[in-house]
């Protein structure tokens, strides 16, 4: 498709605009509280695998952004995000034929010279159309084909977490049961990690999670000093919660948890205290947390999963 003279230098700073911005969009901004916006962790064998869909969380859960876990399975990849496009196969190849039609733009030769576009613009909508269905299509595929199978899965669970039942689902691991006191331990859990994370202490946030998961808050904590800020979050409260599975693997017990809580969320200027991001105002969150306890010990963060 070629543009006369009088549309081409409008089109080329649209191009170097896109350009720009597409990369910028195709990153989803992250709350600011522990784990906001982003999946962090390891789930032992099952880092790869996605936990069941629960009452409290019966959308997908993302896959991790960051984890030391080695894939098993090509299935999922630690870096696959949520984004402008959507994630993992969608958002490649629609960046990708957009990529093509922005350099072709670039250097003269029509939106889509490169890769043999329509002759009018029109036809240039309906291919970008095109391409956008065709891909989505594709990774509805490709995750229904990924998904891992789990056997007996539970239907009807209660939406109370201390009225389930361990289930231990999925391949890898035996079933572990789950009693009441261990929903009370995860509860615990939400409220202190949130409260440490909130107090920046890392001390206290060793105790509760894993070594791992402590690495990537104290990233984020001088990530946030840097930018001389700090993130104040309260009246942590756990509105629902059911368990997605729970197994043994050799003497480490996991357990992976649906909650929905609702919390104050504030980020403030370090010096002035004054509010720079985030509301006084609760909102709800939901997040699928993983928890990892030695057989005989206690239970610590494993993971944070978000929801889609």
């Amino acid at each position: 498709m070629n543009f006369t003279k009088s549309l081409r230098r409008p089109v080329q700073a649209m191009a170097i605009f896109l350009a720009l911005a597409v990369p910028a969009l195709s990153i989803s901004p992250a709350d600011a509280r522990i784990g906001g916006g982003f999946s962090m962790g390891s789930r032992g064998s099952r880092s790869f695998s996605m936990p069941r869909s629960t009452p409290t969380a019966p959308g997908r859960v993302q896959p991790f952004n960051r984890t030391y876990s080695q894939p098993t399975s090509p299935s999922f990849r630690p870096g696959m995000g949520s984004g402008f496009f959507g994630r993992g196969l969608l958002g490649g190849l629609a960046a990708g034929f957009l990529g093509a039609g922005l350099f072709g733009l670039l250097f003269g030769g029509g939106l889509f010279s490169g890769i043999g576009g329509f002759s009018s613009f029109f036809g240039l909508l309906l291919q970008l159309a095109l391409i956008f269905f065709l891909a989505r299509w594709a990774m509805n595929w490709w995750q229904r084909r990924s998904q891992p199978a789990y056997a007996g899965a539970a239907t009807g669970a209660s939406p109370n977490p201390r009225s389930a039942m361990g289930f231990g689902l999925g391949s890898a691991g035996t079933p572990l049961q789950i009693g009441p006191a261990d929903y009370e331990a995860f509860e615990r859990l939400l409220n202190e990690i949130q409260a440490a994370w909130s107090n920046e202490d890392i001390g206290r946030l060793r105790q509760l999670a894993t070594p791992e998961m402590v690495a990537y808050f104290e990233g984020d904590l001088q990530e946030n000093r840097a930018r001389n800020q700090i993130n104040k979050v309260s009246g942590t409260k756990l509105l629902q919660g059911d368990l997605a599975e729970a197994w043994r693997e050799g003497d480490t017990d996991y357990a992976t948890v649906a909650m929905r809580f609702s919390l104050i969320d504030r980020t403030l200027d370090r010096a002035t205290g004054r509010l720079v991001g985030g509301s006084e105002q609760p909102e709800e969150a939901v997040e699928v947390w993983t928890f990892a306890r030695l057989r005989g010990g206690d239970w610590t963060l494993s993971a944070i999963q978000q929801t889609n």
